[in-house]
């Protein structure tokens, strides 16, 4: 008798799409962070930052204060405007996060980017992403000033000089680039995006429920359930109606 044919198990990506100055993809980060931590193959899943800007002609530090802002995007009143920032940070403190939405200094985040893209290449990614987006909605810090961003870079890590080198040049556009085109071909239009196994798709800062049965349906996707070959002249099954009686 011939050994049985396993299929070699490997692990999940998981390929996320987010922008630091995205309050859902901070909530969702921390939705998915839940769900893998009871995720019994959690070891086995690797995680992939991609860029998504939310406004690519913003200025590098924006001089109106985010509620303006808001108001101003959604055609929203002042007061309209702030409500919703407190409805988010109320989201926000569900999870633990805090949010001084109201005192955030927004700006450009195509730099911020950038360094996420070096810190990916020493294994960095997520600290870089998880630093940023607390400088951001929590720390009131600018997201877009070089200076800034410099200090930030070194918390986690990552060498002064070089840092120095990419936020001087244009280092890691094209890789921001090529991300932003990949989520226009997969028809994201808004962020947090999720895929996961490269079979499954997930939007918004969902439950942790429902990145629970998606990283299930994404492991099962990428595991088949293997099949033992038999040395039999033939297959003692039935299929579709060859066994009809």
């Amino acid at each position: 008798m011939r050994s049985p044919c396993w299929t070699v198990a490997a692990g999940v990506k998981i390929d996320i799409w987010s922008d630091i100055v995205c309050p859902f993809c901070y909530i969702g980060k921390r939705h998915l962070e839940a769900a893998l931590e009871a995720f019994p193959h959690r070891d086995a899943v690797q995680v992939v930052w991609h860029s998504f800007e939310l406004d690519p002609g913003a200025a590098a530090v924006a001089e109106q204060p985010t509620t303006a802002m808001l108001a101003g995007k959604y055609g929203m009143s002042i007061e309209q405007a702030r409500e919703s920032q407190q409805q988010m940070t109320a989201k926000a403190a569900e999870v633990g996060l805090e949010f001084h939405l109201e005192e955030a200094r927004s700006g450009n985040t195509f730099d911020a980017h950038r360094l996420v893209h070096l810190a990916a290449g020493q294994g960095l990614a997520d600290a870089a992403h998880e630093r940023l987006m607390l400088a951001y909605f929590t720390e009131r810090e600018s997201i877009g000033d070089h200076a800034t961003l410099a200090r930030l870079a070194a918390d986690i890590g990552l060498d002064a000089d070089r840092v120095s080198e990419v936020l001087a040049g244009q280092e890691f556009a094209d890789a921001v680039r090529r991300d932003e085109q990949q989520a226009a071909a997969y028809g994201a239009r808004g962020v947090p995006f999720f895929v996961l196994a490269d079979a499954v798709g997930v939007s918004g800062a969902q439950p942790v429920e429902v990145f629970t049965q998606a990283l299930e349906q994404a492991w099962a996707a990428a595991h088949p359930l293997p099949m033992v070959q038999g040395g039999g002249a033939g297959d003692a099954s039935c299929d579709g109606d060859t066994c009809a009686v």
